[in-house]
C-alpha cells in the first residue's frame, strides 16, 4: 500500500489478497466510480457502483465505513484518485486501486458481467476520445469552408493538453451527464442501503 504524495494506493495483487483471503477479517468494501454502463460491461466481484458525479450524494452513508476498508475504482485509476480527494475533503478515508479495472484485467483477474445486463457501453476514455476526434475532424472539415472553423479543432487541441496537465477531463464531466451514463435513481438507492448496511456491520 503506497501513499506518495495522493491517496492510499492498493496494487492490484493486494486488492485481490485482501477480497479472497479467507484469513483476512477486513470487510473490504469496493466502490466503482464509473458511469453505470461501464460498470455493467465488466467490474471487481462485489463492487457496488457510484458515479463520480454522484459522490455527494452518497457521503452521508459512506462516512460510516473504516478509512482502510474503502477501495475506490474507476478503469485507469484517474478517477478513482480524484474520487479519494474529493472523500478525503469530506472526512472520508479511501484507497484507489492502482490501474483500475484495467490492470486487474490484465492480471487475469474476474471481472463480473451481470448476464442480465443491456448492451456494453464504450468506457469513458473511449467516449471522450471519439468525441474529441469527431469535433476536430469536424473543424478540420468546416475549415474547408472558412478558416475560423480551424479554432474548434485548436481548441480541442488545447483542452487535451490542459487535460492531461491537470489530470482532470472536462468532456467526460460533460459526457457524464448523458442518459445512458447517468444510473437510474431506484439504482442509486439501492446501491447506497447495500453500502449502509456494510458500515452497521460488526467487523470479527
Amino acid at each position: 500500500m503506497t501513499a506518495p504524495h495522493g491517496p492510499l494506493a492498493l496494487d492490484v495483487d493486494e486488492a485481490h489478497s485482501r477480497m479472497t483471503d479467507p484469513t483476512d477479517l477486513t470487510d473490504l468494501t469496493v466502490i466503482d466510480v464509473r458511469t453505470p454502463g461501464e460498470y455493467s460491461a465488466g467490474h471487481l466481484p462485489g463492487a457496488l457502483n457510484i458515479p463520480l458525479d454522484r459522490l455527494d450524494s452518497a457521503l452521508p452513508t459512506l462516512r460510516r465505513l473504516p478509512g482502510e476498508q474503502l477501495l475506490v475504482v474507476c478503469a485507469s485509476g484517474a478517477r478513482s484518485e480524484n474520487a479519494c480527494r474529493v472523500l478525503a475533503e469530506h472526512g472520508v478515508r479511501a484507497m484507489t486501486l492502482t490501474g483500475g479495472t484495467q490492470a486487474w484485467a490484465r492480471r487475469g483477474h474476474e471481472l463480473h458481467r451481470p448476464p442480465s445486463s443491456p448492451r456494453a457501453t464504450w468506457s469513458m476514455e473511449r467516449q471522450v476520445r471519439f468525441t474529441a476526434g469527431s469535433i476536430v475532424l469536424a473543424g478540420l472539415g468546416l475549415g474547408l469552408l472558412h478558416p475560423a472553423w480551424q479554432l474548434l479543432s485548436a481548441g480541442i487541441a488545447g483542452g487535451l493538453v490542459f487535460s492531461a496537465l491537470t489530470n482532470t477531463c472536462g468532456m467526460a464531466v460533460l459526457l457524464s451527464k448523458l442518459p445512458h451514463n447517468r444510473p437510474r435513481p431506484a439504482d442509486l438507492e439501492a446501491t447506497l442501503t447495500a453500502v449502509a448496511q456494510r458500515g452497521e456491520a460488526p467487523v470479527t
